[in-house]
This record gives C-alpha cells, structure tokens and sequence, in this order.
C-alpha cells in the first residue's frame, strides 16, 4: 500500500487558489466551449440527459449530444438546448462502431468530448471508442462507464485522457479484487503513469492523477451520492469544466468537489439520504460563484 500524503487535499480553499480559465464580462457562448456528450441506450436514456445538463451548469456554451437513435426524439424534447444526433444501434442495444463516421465534424470542433454515460453492449462500446480516439486525436475526452473498457485494447493513449472508475470498475480494469484497490492508496497514480492519462478514482474518498505523478484527494461523508446517476453528473461536470478551457487534471479535481458541495447541500435540505441524481446540476452554478477567487480589500 502506498501512502496517501502525497497527494494534496482538495477542498473550498484549494479550488480557490486554483481557479479556472477566465472569462471575461463579454464572453459568448462560442468562447465558453463546446461539448460533445455521447451516451445513452435505448434502456438508458437518462444518463446521456444527466451527464449533458451538467456539462452546461458547469459553464459550457455549446453543447451536442449523440444518442441511439431510439432515444434521439425523446432527447429532442428533454434538452431543448442540445443538437441532438441520433445514432444506430446494435442488437444489443449498443452505438455501432459506424455511427462514429457521423460525428467527425463535432468532435474536432468540439473542446472536449464525454463518450460513455449510459451505453449498453460491451464489446460495440470498445469498438466504438476505439474509432472514436482516431478521429478525436486532439479533442480532450472523459471516457466514463463502459466507454473506459477501451483502455484494455490500447494499453497506453496516445491523447488527452481522463477516466473517471469506481472502485468495482477500476478492478475490472486492473484485473484486481475491488478490495484491494479500495486499499491501495496509490493505484490511482500507479495506472495514470501506465496508462498516460488522468484518472478520478471516485470513492469515500476520491483520488485524483495525472500521468506527471501529480496527485490529489478529497474526502467528504454525502451518503446521498451514492444514488443512480450521480457519476453521469461527476462525468458531465468534468466535461463541461474541460470544454471552457481546463486542464483534465483541473476539471476532474474542480469536478469531484463541486459534485460533493453539490451533494452536501441538497442533504442540508433533504436529508442525507434520497437525493436524485438531476438535482445536482441544479447547484453547481452558485457553488462555483462561491469558489470563484476573492479579492484582496485595499
């Protein structure tokens, strides 16, 4: 096991001293970042929704979101602010790897791409990603659920990367007993180093790498996250931060604990348990106007 001092602990005062690109009083939405979200299955719908209305709370200015086709008509009437793009689906209920084609002019213009939120079919998802990585060689990408089991295939990417895995997912990966990742303090940085990405291993206390060795942790007790689509809003959050200019490493860190204050607050007003995931969103925007950096009074 490794020691988790060297990582710095995140919280209010660390994201204040970190601040995010600047944006100046004229901004439009262009300059803010376009985000590409692709996910959603014809069972799954709703994470696409989550993980897209969190990208705009973050901040993001342009958004598309490319889902299967059978969800595509419902997408049009829940996000009123997206393009929508509707893509074919496998049997199973998975994106084609061929659907991919439709999305190269989106994705090289986009700021930064979420793939992954709500896909079914396994072996279509790495397949899909792996072409998607071909045409998106520049394009910042959060690779989230199925979509991180691409990193099996390619070993070590060639491009910016952040995978966000639970526990249960980053054993998956690693081939290892969620046990043990739980213990193992380091494994973040161990596979951000091998892998040549950043990695938000989310958990009771979450750990942030970059592959530069950089590492940070933020610990907080919501219980109420722990809910059906919170991790699509953690991904949509990263996303949308990344799209208006933020490092991956900034956007995971600045991700994982607006998602936390997020959570901490709607417990102050519900409870600590039975949050829903669609709240979350909700509370981003005067979180980050909190965190935003104080100036020094003359």
């Amino acid at each position: 096991m490794k020691e988790r001092d060297a990582a710095l602990q995140l919280d209010a005062r660390t994201l204040r001293d970190w601040p995010l690109p600047a944006l100046t009083g004229d901004a439009d939405k262009e300059s803010r970042g376009r985000v590409v979200v692709i996910g959603g299955s014809r069972e799954i719908p709703g994470a696409a929704l989550l993980a897209a209305t969190a990208a705009l709370r973050a901040g993001a200015g342009k958004l598309v979101i490319a889902t299967a086709q059978s969800a595509a008509a419902a997408m049009v009437m829940a996000m009123p602010e997206a393009r929508i793009i509707g893509l074919p689906e496998t049997p199973a209920g998975g994106l084609t790897p061929e659907g991919v084609d439709a999305l190269e002019d989106v994705v090289t213009a986009a700021d930064a791409v979420l793939v992954g939120p709500g896909f079914s079919d396994e072996d279509a998802t790495v397949q899909f990603v792996l072409r998607l990585l071909r045409i998106a060689a520049r394009t910042p990408l959060v690779l989230d659920a199925l979509a991180m089991n691409v990193q099996r295939e390619v070993g070590r990417f060639a491009q910016p990367v952040l995978l966000s895995p639970h526990a249960g997912e980053m054993a998956q990966l690693c081939g290892d007993s969620k046990d043990r990742i739980e213990c193992d303090a380091g494994c973040a940085a161990d596979k951000a180093s091998a892998w040549n990405a950043c990695v938000v291993l989310k958990g009771a206390v979450t750990r942030i790498a970059d592959p530069s060795g950089r590492q940070w942790a933020h610990e907080a007790s919501v219980p109420g996250l722990a809910t059906s689509g919170s991790g699509d809003v953690l991904a949509g959050l990263i996303a949308g931060l990344a799209a208006r200019g933020a490092p991956l490493e900034q956007a995971g860190c600045w991700g994982v604990v607006l998602h936390s204050m997020a959570g901490a607050r709607l417990s102050r007003t519900f409870g600590p348990l039975g949050l829903l995931a669609r709240e979350l969103p909700g509370e981003v925007p005067a979180l980050m106007h909190a965190l935003r950096p104080r100036r020094a009074v003359r």
